[in-house]
């Protein structure tokens, strides 16, 4: 179903020792770009994360909080030797430098950034319930996205059905509009009042009507229009499909302005491309 690739979503998992919260904001994007804002206890499973994302969407810039709450007693304070032994080899090279500055205590190198670190006394089970509160926080956004996504599809089909319609009537007019043209031409020549051979002439008379004849561009737009449809009414991620079949009515619109012979064309042609440029600009927004 057509999904939009904007939205914003909230879950939220409670376990015995943990309580995390996930929101997450989406807007489009030509790709999946996922951003993570969460704590450091939780950077190594950011890959299982990340793939947990892929898995849900394929386009549009996803910004995910991730905040965690501990209860009581559940983390356990760790010291970081590697922190602890570059503080150190810096404490001795500033001592070596100001040999009369005052030395820090223990409690203050503690304190020191980096040195003491709030593990979760459960890792897994945060992390577990981290996927968890992520889950459901993607799933909240997919239905949001895909509520927007009908909107748009709707939106969109409304724009295809008001050119189907002025190209029934464009195709009703076609004939009489040749017709026309091929008596025009005719009228311009007669008043230049010169000999001309008849074969010839008519030969060139249907030349000229063949290169004005938009009924091959009529073809065209229809087809593309079906294709439209058809991404809209499929399962599968269309944005990008939907995008290029953009860019091919606005070709075939542009050549049936060029052909135009008749005001009437002209003015149908303006419309396709006004018509055109609104479901580029909601497309834009399509997963």
């Amino acid at each position: 179903m057509t999904q939009s690739m904007t939205g914003f979503a909230r879950g939220s998992v409670t376990t015995g020792t943990h309580t995390v919260t996930v929101e997450c904001r989406s807007v489009n994007n030509r790709f999946l770009d996922v951003q993570f804002r969460m704590p450091e206890a939780l950077r190594e499973c950011e890959t299982l994360l990340r793939e947990q994302v892929g898995k849900a969407f394929s386009r549009g810039k996803l910004e995910l909080t991730i905040r965690t709450q501990d209860k009581a007693n559940s983390t356990v304070a760790t010291i970081d030797h590697e922190r602890l032994s570059a503080l150190k080899s810096a404490l001795t090279e500033i001592g070596e430098s100001f040999p009369k500055s005052n030395t820090p205590d223990q409690l203050s190198i503690m304190l020191a950034p980096g040195v003491l670190a709030e593990q979760p006394a459960d890792l897994e089970a945060l992390q577990s319930a981290t996927s968890e509160a992520l889950a459901a926080c993607l799933s909240e956004l997919r239905e949001q996205r895909l509520s927007e996504g009908k909107k748009l599809a709707l939106m969109v089909g409304e724009r295809c059905t008001a050119i189907r319609t002025q190209l029934e009537v464009l195709k009703a007019q076609l004939p009489e509009l040749l017709t026309a043209h091929r008596e025009k031409l005719l009228s311009r020549l007669a008043t230049l009042d010169i000999e001309a051979d008849s074969k010839r002439l008519e030969e060139e008379v249907v030349y000229i009507l063949q290169r004005a004849d938009v009924e091959e561009e009529m073809d065209r737009l229809g087809a593309h229009l079906d294709a439209i449809e058809k991404a809209l009414a499929g399962n599968a991620p269309c944005g990008r499909r939907l995008d290029f079949l953009m860019q091919e009515l606005n070709r075939e619109a542009n050549t049936l302005g060029s052909k135009s012979t008749a005001l009437s064309t002209t003015n149908t042609s303006v419309e396709f491309k006004v018509l055109i440029e609104q479901m580029r600009e909601q497309i834009q927004n399509i997963e």
